[in-house]
């Protein structure tokens, strides 16, 4: 099991997580079906490859609890285990600040956000040839199809891997696909960049501003 924070720390086969707060975990697999499976918080989620799946709990009591795969997913299958620690708040901002961390999500989203010139079409101002991306996450968006869509993290993650299939309205299907060029973490962190992101500057399926017109002298 690979895990990484918000807050960037990374983990493999074990999950610190606080004591009575809610958690919430955005799972996707690069291979085959595995099932999240903590006995004790009775979880049981199916992680799969292709598309996101999620699951949350809220731990009351602290302490280290066991973590398996539930789902046979090849020979190595026994060596899916590991534990969630559920620790108390205090002491797990201490763990969380203390480790070797990458930074957070959201920023090396935005790296890869512009190492792969999506800023070139997606700009905050309106003019370009791809809808705004400010505010967009969680909010209801126009296709052109005339059907509406909630913009969660399924949304989000189709829309880069196969970027014809939901086109926004007033704009071109003239996006390339990205399948294949960027990993499964790479994509998690590009939806946590667009997450981070600050109120739109236009309405979602609006016909996109024409750029600013400079007249010859």
């Amino acid at each position: 099991w690979k895990l990484q924070h918000l807050e960037g720390r990374r983990e493999i086969n074990e999950l610190h997580i606080p004591l009575n707060r809610s958690v919430k975990l955005t799972m996707a697999s690069e291979d085959v079906i595995h099932s999240f499976y903590v006995p004790a918080f009775r979880v049981k989620a199916d992680v799969v490859p292709g598309r996101y799946t999620t699951t949350w709990f809220k731990p009351n009591k602290p302490g280290a609890y066991h973590l398996f795969c539930a789902e046979y997913c090849g020979t190595k299958h026994s060596g899916m285990i590991g534990q969630v620690v559920v620790m108390d708040p205090a002491e797990y901002q201490t763990w969380l600040s203390g480790g070797a961390s990458e930074g957070p999500l959201s920023s090396k989203g935005e790296k890869l956000f512009q190492s792969l010139a999506c800023n070139t079409c997606h700009r905050s101002d309106g003019t370009g040839r791809g809808p705004v991306l400010e505010g967009i996450f969680g909010k209801q968006v126009q296709l052109q199809s005339g059907e509406k869509v909630i913009a969660d993290d399924a949304y989000l993650r189709e829309s880069v891997l196969n970027p014809t299939a939901k086109v926004v309205a007033g704009y071109q299907p003239v996006m390339p696909t990205f399948q294949g060029l960027i990993s499964e973490e790479g994509l998690m962190q590009i939806i946590a960049y667009i997450k981070s992101l600050g109120p739109q500057a236009a309405t979602i399926g609006d016909t996109p501003a024409e750029a600013p017109r400079r007249e010859g002298k």
